[in-house]
Order: structure tokens, then sequence, then C-alpha cells
């Protein structure tokens, strides 16, 4: 390749490119490529932000050494040459700077005053939104769920590209903008314009012939892959509560992959409910139990068996609630912390007649005394209680209703008089 107006380098041969790789110059493009992929890994801000600008440069000595034409330029010319926007490429190694280190130029190996903070940053992909069941179990003791999810991967065999370098032409069809232009007459003068994603390159502006695809991912430059997360619910997570796994979403080139975010559905508890850090729960005893105390076992959910105590004399009326402090949910990332656990008692009474009048009488001797009622007086009428049956007081109201809706209007319905 010819390099116009300027001479090859005759001073040392630079060589920062592959240093930073850690390559010879002879390297070919798979070794360029594990290479890169093994100092990306590395050293990704992902993965170690301090090290951001280490890693600007190693995607920059990739992008220049896995492309042949810039290669050529660099190894003849040196890294002036591509500041300088040399080669067939012309000036677009400006925007190649400027893409990865701003404005200026890079320091280190590089020269210059260093990388500004300013370089531009990829699109991001959408975020993938996943549902994960839980039991109140899990939120209580914690738990390591395995979730497999399935994902796009950028295919390793062309590296994203779809097929051999420079097969990727602009789509003949939407002319290389993604974007389908149809127009339908409807009437005399009158035309309408719609816009579809174009069904021959599926809205990315570019095809590239059959023969010239990669075998591996048949030209769609990613690959479905399965991926194992290892999805971590801490002591006293809650419903509705996200789990992110940054950058676990679906890839595709030029585009940074989204977010894998897990939300938190709390499966229903046939004993437990849970109210913030508060655990609640039923419990029917019997009227003994309530008159003159009681004792139950409850297994917690952690398998735990609690002893539940309540004295003699102390009386638990219908619908009351008592607390056991301590013994509710942790709380989140202060597990040994937790909240109460309350019980709301239901009483059982007996059958009717459960005894004998006798046994009657002297269970009355051991109660509180009756509450004594001044006598009613000779004029009182003595009436009995009985048990209401609301279905049939209701079918009483609708037959009298009936019974009087006749009586006003004898003969059938009523008839008005029409007026003249």
């Amino acid at each position: 390749m010819a390099f116009f107006g300027r001479p090859r380098a005759s001073g040392p041969v630079d060589t920062s490119l592959y240093d930073l790789l850690g390559v010879p110059k002879s390297a070919n493009d798979t070794e360029l490529k594990k290479a890169y992929r093994k100092m990306a890994k590395q050293y990704h801000p992902d993965k170690n932000p301090e090290y951001g600008d280490k890693f600007k440069e190693i995607s920059f000595a990739y992008e220049v050494l896995s492309d042949p034409e810039k290669r050529e330029t660099y190894d003849n010319y040196g890294l002036d040459a591509l500041k300088e926007g040399g080669g067939r490429g012309g000036g677009g190694m400006e925007d190649l700077f400027s893409s990865f280190f701003g404005e200026s130029m890079f320091g280190g190996p590089f020269g210059g005053r260093g990388p500004r903070r300013t370089s531009r940053r990829r699109m991001k992909g959408e975020d993938t939104l996943h549902q994960h069941r839980v039991s109140l179990e899990d939120l209580y003791n914690g738990k390591v769920s395995k979730l497999q999810l399935s994902k796009n991967v950028i295919c390793d065999a062309c590296g994203g590209v779809g097929g051999k370098p420079g097969a990727m032409q602009p789509c003949r069809t939407c002319h290389g903008r993604g974007i389908k232009v149809t127009i339908r007459q409807l009437g005399p003068g009158m035309v309408q314009q719609m816009q579809s994603t174009c069904p021959d390159c599926r809205g990315e502006g570019e095809r590239i012939n059959e023969k010239d695809r990669c075998k591996k991912c048949n030209g769609m430059k990613v690959n479905k892959e399965s991926k194992i997360l290892e999805v971590h619910i801490d002591k006293g997570m809650k419903e509705g509560q996200r789990i992110t796994f940054r950058g676990e979403g679906d890839q595709q080139p030029d585009v940074e992959p989204g977010d894998v975010i897990i939300i938190l559905v709390e499966k229903e508890h046939n004993q437990f409910k849970r109210q913030g850090t508060d655990l609640y729960m039923e419990h029917t005893i019997g009227i003994t139990e309530a008159l003159c105390g009681f004792q139950f076992s409850i297994t917690h959910l952690d398998n735990r068996k609690l002893l539940v105590k309540y004295p003699p004399g102390k009386i638990i009326q219908p619908g009351c609630k008592r607390v056991v402090e301590g013994e509710g949910m942790p709380m989140y990332r202060n597990p040994y912390e937790k909240g109460n656990l309350i019980i709301k008692f239901n009483i059982e009474f007996p059958e009717n007649n459960f005894t004998s009048e006798e046994k009657l009488k002297e269970l009355e001797q051991l109660l509180p005394q009756r509450p004594e009622y001044p006598p009613p007086g000779d004029e009182a009428e003595e009436v009995d209680l009985m048990d209401l049956d609301l279905s049939h007081n209701h079918q009483e109201r609708r037959d009298a209703y009936e019974e009087d809706d006749d009586d006003d209007h004898p003969g059938g319905p009523s008839v008005q008089c029409a007026h003249q």
C-alpha cells in the first residue's frame, strides 16, 4: 500500500500497539483476537473500574491491528501517520481517535497529553426482565438459585462481522437506511406513506452475500447461547426486589449489552403472612384454653420448633392479638435483627348442650357472678331468642312485599287512564 507524501519511518520500528496486546509483530488475526479477549477481560471497566484508560488503549490497539489497511499504515509509518489520518482511510482516523480518547491524543506509550474523559459511550442495549418465584422460607433463610437464560452472544467465529472482512455491503432494498418506505394510493391526489423495518437486512442497513456469510452464525453476527446465573437470595429480601446482573443481556455488535434484572415474586404461604419485617398468623384455641391458659408449638420457617405458652388466669378474647418478639423476618442486610411474630387468636366454643344442667350449675359457681338486673314488672312480655336464618328471613320479607303489592292492585296489574 502506498502512503503518499510521507517516506517510510527510518527510525526504530514502532511496536507499542503490539506490546499493549502482548503479541509479536508477526501475530496473525487469530492470535490478535485471542490476545485482545484475554486483555479486555482482565481490564474491562465493569470488573476493574480503575483500568478504564488501559481498556481504551487495548481496544484501540486491536481496532488498528485487526484492520489490514490500518495495520499496514501503522507498520510502515508508525502511530503518527494514524494520528494524521494517513493511508487510504483518510480522515476517518481522527474519528477513531476521538471515539476512544476524546478530542486529545492519548498518553502513555503514545505520547501527548493523555486521554480526556469525554469519550463517547456506546449505545446500551435493552435490559432483560425475568420474574423469579421464591418461597417465604427462601426469603427468611436465604438461598442460591441457578437460573438458565438464553441470550444472543456475538459470534466468535466472525467477531460479530457476519462474514468475511469487507463482504458487508449496503442493502439495496433500503439503500442502507434499514427502513423500507411504502407509498399507497388512497384516492385521487391522496397517498399514504408507511415505514417498516426492511425485511431484507432486518433493519441493519447492510447485507452480506450468502457465499460470504459466516458458517457459524449464517451472517446473523450473533449466536444463541445458554447462560447459568447464580441468583443469591439474601435473608430479608422482599417481594418486588430486584437483583441486577450487569452486562448479561443480549449482545450485538457496537452496542453495550443491557442488564439482566431478576424480580422476586413471593409465593403465598399456608401459615404465615408477611408485613414488612413482621410475620402474622392465626391460631384457634378452645374456651378452656382461653380461660385457663395453654401451650402449643409452631414450626418456624427455618424448621425450629417454638413452644408458645400462656399462663392461667390471663384471658384470651376472640380476635385478640399477642406478640412473640424477635421471631419475625430478618432485616435485609442486617439479618441478626428481626421483626416480631404476631398471632391472632380465634376462640372455638363448645356445641349446644355440651354437658348436663347439674354440671353447668357447678361451672357457674366457678365463673364470675352474673350481673343483676331490676325486675321487669308484671306488664313485661316474655320472649325467647332463636337462631337467626338470614336466607329464610330474606325470603319472608320478599313474600310479604309481594302480598302487599297484590292488595294495592287487586285483579292484576294497574291500568292508567289515558289523557285526552
